[in-house]
């Protein structure tokens, strides 16, 4: 077996588990989320498109439905429900525990300038219930919906100045409510209240892909340097720490503060950070 090998994110130290998961044909993995019990949830980009492992990488299960003809974003809500976006059918599907089909937001097949949805690509469920989605590929959206999947409201346009967006690529939820976006092609993210009203910008970074915010706040950003950047709630970065493949695309934790990541190039691996001091 090879040495462990280890690095710095500013604040932890982590041991790098490279590759993770205890099988192999499971790639290309385009996002990943970790249930409350640390089930890792491997959203891919081929049939199934959803394959589940425990925290230690060995296989539990997979998931597929017929809508599920892509998938981008995948996040799992307080409340225990399942969401994926599917952006070739413009629509994000939503799941019970059990995998059991709740619902869907958009029309399957039906892209909308404007509204929802065109190419969506990130999901985030905030504490409220709310859900916001990232319409990035084709709109330069971001929509808000209630819980109970129906709509509440829409803010962003293509452009480069505040509330303006190039592939709203990723979207999160600080634990004050602050919703994050990846402005991806603007190398920034952008902070908005919860109803939508600009805040504020973080970065400069480099075509920010992702991000995971800890119970504690602290944000961790996939970059394309390929990188993964630490920041505090205020946006300042604290620490930054090497990724591996090409660039890092998703990044998920768990409850013990273990970071998952889904590398993308000619070898994909799913990465584990294990914090060790």
């Amino acid at each position: 077996m090879a040495e462990p090998f280890f690095v710095h994110g500013g604040v932890v130290k982590y041991r790098v588990v490279r590759p993770w998961q205890q099988a192999t044909g499971i790639f290309p993995v385009s996002q990943i989320a970790v249930s409350p019990d640390d089930k890792v949830y491997l959203l891919r980009r081929e049939r199934p498109m959803i394959m589940v492992f425990d925290s230690a990488g060995r296989f539990v299960d997979t998931l597929d439905h017929p809508r599920l003809v892509s998938a981008h974003g995948i996040c799992i809500a307080p409340d225990g429900r399942l969401l994926v976006s599917t952006y070739d059918a413009h629509q994000v599907l939503i799941f019970d525990r059990d995998y059991r089909p709740l619902g869907e937001l958009g029309r399957f097949g039906e892209p909308r300038w404007g509204e929802p949805f065109n190419s969506p690509t990130g999901i985030a469920v905030a504490p409220s219930g709310d859900i916001y989605v990232a319409d990035g590929y084709g709109n330069a959206r971001i929509h808000r919906f209630r819980a109970d999947g129906s709509w509440c409201s829409s803010w962003g346009e293509p452009g480069a100045g505040p509330g303006e967006f190039s592939t709203p690529h990723a979207v999160s939820v600080l634990p004050d409510g602050r919703v994050l976006v990846c402005d991806r092609d603007n190398d920034r993210i952008q902070v908005f209240d919860a109803q939508g009203g600009f805040l504020a910008v973080w970065g400069p970074f480099v075509r920010p892909m992702d991000l995971w915010v800890d119970p504690s706040g602290r944000v961790f950003v996939t970059e394309q340097t390929p990188r993964i950047s630490v920041c505090d709630t205020s946006g300042r970065v604290i620490g930054r720490m090497r990724a591996f493949g090409v660039y890092p695309h998703g990044i998920a934790g768990d409850s013990s503060g273990g970071l998952y990541v889904a590398e993308q190039g000619p070898e994909h691996h799913v990465t584990k950070y294990e914090p060790c001091g």
